[in-house]
């Protein structure tokens, strides 16, 4: 019989978690994270609600090992290029940028000093028992609801989206190791000493796994049936879980360990969406659901000092973050700055974390702990709501390049739209009057309609105000002559359209990159005459060449063998001045490098990100 409520009780928990993100779909609530609406359906299946769960042994387990691998994918959410300093570039007011760490770290410690006061006046209140405690609570910030907010706001690579995913980075790593200090020095037994064995061992578990990592052996054993890598991290996870609970420690302080330990030996693409798809398809779910089904709403709001500690604790979360931002204003308007603290309001794991330690720890009751996962769920269903309300997110998201054409013909229109869908700010001219106006069914450029190519008349239409310049009219002579003037102008990449050979040499001495479409014509058909597979990277554009130039101090005199990402991308080239480099193994980059790959877009968007 007890066998029987077991199953039937994980079977209600299951369909619960399956149908949750199916009912937000089709209701569109798109504002409500999905771990937010699994603790709710939790709420209306369990004690508050219909309370057809029976707790039991099975979902302990299951909802302990989704806790602990919920910890684990935080840890693997770091992503520690992002502490690297990239060029600092103007903004759009023509103030230099903020230095994107230093302000981060700033904030944080505002924040950080800012719960401290908010936490002792509760205290003194007699709202709360430890005021250090409540400091941790209070300053915590959730990556879970970070990243996602700011993909979808593709603001991920701004400045001010690389800020705020810093805050939130350094208030994961800081409010783990803290807690797990705080609870040593709490516990009579506790050792605060032996949490350095921890880390050393996690240090040594690294160098480890960059060893094993480096070993061609090591990826013929990373298909089929044996998946070794997998199986490497499911062990890391627990060897240093067992070594946290050995040592006296929280066992979520050794999985968020392990994530940050994974995260550093950077995984591939494909493992880490693997463990993202057993976590939040399987174990993650249940613990969540079964926050819900633990929480008695009703027996909270029965007691008055819940009722008023609540809105109180929101209210503190609030002002720990949007006081400290104010320091954003230097170089932001209010909006992006009030966005911008909403957002790193949001808390949800770690909050839960500490709530269910501080209940067995004993520095607060069950009440309590209840009252700051509710507190959680309020924080996440309402801050990423007024994120959106208040940060001008057009205005903030990642600055696009600009591309400007001369010359509206059947080469350069399907292009301009091509780049236009790629993410370009893409502006087209001419001077012929049947092609006046918006492109018909083009919604993503407009052709701007000039009275002719004078270069007066270009001048001012801001045409030379650009990064890249296309010249594509039918004239020789007027190609020419728009290039070199557009050569005493300030633009990355000036291309042309001539087809003389003298005209040709003369503009390439000057840095002009010339292409003839007769030469290029009769290349394309060389090549796929000689070679039809070659030329099909060249034709298609999901396989195609892209040219990634290296800016990045970092990777100076690093060799590629030991270069950190490349995902699906393969070099095929590498540039150095006049100099063609066929790469291997053991070629080191070099500041300046143009690197010619071919693969995956997105991995090639990563590694110019990784490399500017």
């Amino acid at each position: 019989m007890e066998d029987h409520i077991s199953v039937t009780s994980l079977i209600i928990v299951l369909v619960a978690a399956f149908l949750t993100p199916i009912l937000l779909k089709r209701f569109r609530l798109h504002f409500l994270p999905v771990v937010v609406a699994e603790i709710i359906v939790g709420l209306i299946i369990g004690q508050s609600g219909f309370n057809l769960i029976e707790p039991n042994e099975w979902l302990d387990i299951l909802s302990t090992l989704g806790f602990i691998f919920l910890m684990f994918l935080s840890g693997l959410e770091i992503d520690f290029s992002i502490f690297k300093s990239g060029k600092r570039k103007k903004m759009l007011n023509g103030r230099p940028e903020p230095h994107r760490f230093g302000v981060a770290v700033i904030i944080f410690i505002f924040i950080l000093v800012l719960s401290y006061l908010i936490s002792l006046a509760l205290s003194l209140a007699g709202l709360v028992g430890n005021a250090f405690f409540m400091t941790l609570v209070i300053s915590t910030i959730s990556l879970g609801i970070v990243v996602p907010t700011l993909k979808e706001s593709e603001l991920m690579r701004s400045t001010i989206g690389q800020i705020i995913l810093l805050v939130a980075v350094i208030a994961d790593l800081v409010t783990m190791i803290l807690l797990a200090v705080f609870v040593s020095f709490y516990e009579e037994e506790g050792n605060m000493w032996l949490l350095l064995l921890l880390f050393v061992a996690g240090v040594g578990l690294y160098f480890l796994g960059k060893f094993f990592k480096n070993q061609t052996f090591f990826e013929t054993l990373s298909t089929g049936t044996v998946q070794i890598g997998m199986r490497a991290v499911f062990t890391l996870i627990m060897i240093l879980v067992g070594l946290s609970e050995s040592l006296g420690a929280e066992n979520i302080l050794g999985a968020f360990l392990a994530g940050v330990l994974v995260s550093l030996l950077s995984p591939n693409k494909e493992m880490v969406q693997q463990l993202d798809s057993f976590g939040y398809g399987f174990l993650i779910p249940i613990f969540f659901v079964m926050i819900g089904v633990e929480l008695d709403i009703w027996g909270l709001f029965s007691n008055p000092s819940v009722v008023l500690l609540i809105p109180l604790l929101f209210l503190g979360l609030l002002l720990s973050k949007l006081i400290p931002v104010m320091v954003l204003k230097k170089w932001y308007d209010w909006r992006t700055v009030a966005g911008s603290g909403f957002l790193l309001t949001s808390t949800l794991s770690l909050v839960i974390a500490a709530a269910k330690i501080g209940e067995r720890i004993g520095v607060i009751d069950g009440e309590m702990a209840s009252s700051l996962i509710l507190l959680a769920i309020i924080a996440c269903i309402f801050t990423p709501v007024l994120f959106k309300q208040f940060f001008p997110i057009a205005e903030n998201a990642e600055e696009k390049k600009r591309l400007k054409i001369i010359g509206a013909n059947q080469i350069t229109m399907p292009l301009t739209k091509e780049f236009a869908e790629e993410g370009y700010e893409v502006y087209l001219y001419h001077a012929r009057p049947n092609h006046s106006g918006e492109l018909p069914g083009s919604p993503d450029f407009t052709v701007e309609k000039l009275e002719s190519y004078a270069i007066e008349e270009l001048q001012s239409h801001g045409v030379f105000d650009s990064e890249v310049l296309v010249i594509s009219t039918n004239d020789d002579e007027l190609n020419t002559n728009i290039a070199l003037e557009a050569a005493d102008s300030e633009i990355e990449n000036i291309i042309t359209k001539v087809e003389a050979p003298t005209n040709q040499a003369m503009l390439k001495e000057k840095g002009i990159n010339v292409f003839s479409t007769i030469f290029s014509s009769r290349a394309m058909m060389k090549a796929m005459i000689a070679s039809p597979y070659i030329a099909d990277i060249f034709a298609t554009r999901e396989e195609g060449l892209m040219e990634v130039p290296l800016t990045n101090q970092e990777f100076h005199g690093m060799k590629l063998r030991d270069f950190p990402f490349f995902g699906d991308t393969i070099i095929v080239r590498i540039y150095r001045g006049n100099e063609s480099i066929i790469p291997h193994g053991d070629t080191e980059l070099q500041l300046e490098d143009r690197l010619i790959v071919t693969g995956n877009h997105e991995n090639i968007s990563e590694l110019e990100y990784l490399l500017e």
